[in-house]
């Protein structure tokens, strides 16, 4: 396999791990509005940090769709984890 196949594929792998990473944000939206609230520095965090990587892999020179597409789901549910945590 090629090296340039190799790092393809590994890149859509990482992108699905990465969004596998944001599903308990579900769950802790879902407590946060049962009023089981969790802390919300963290989720803020996360809002900011893939905001910041949605950016640049869609605005880079040549895009970079897996790192877009891998913090997409962060960005959204980070913000909803956040503003439930705190209302």
């Amino acid at each position: 396999m090629k090296n340039s196949r190799f790092i393809t594929i590994l890149g859509w792998v990482a992108t699905f791990t990465a969004v596998c990473m944001y599903v308990p944000y579900i769950q802790q939206i879902d407590m946060n509005l049962n009023g089981q609230k969790g802390g919300a520095i963290q989720p803020l965090a996360t809002d900011i940090n893939c905001t910041l990587w949605v950016i640049y892999g869609l605005f880079k020179e040549k895009r970079d769709l897996p790192v877009a597409l891998a913090n997409a789901p962060g960005v959204f549910l980070g913000l909803a984890t956040f503003i439930t945590a705190i209302m």
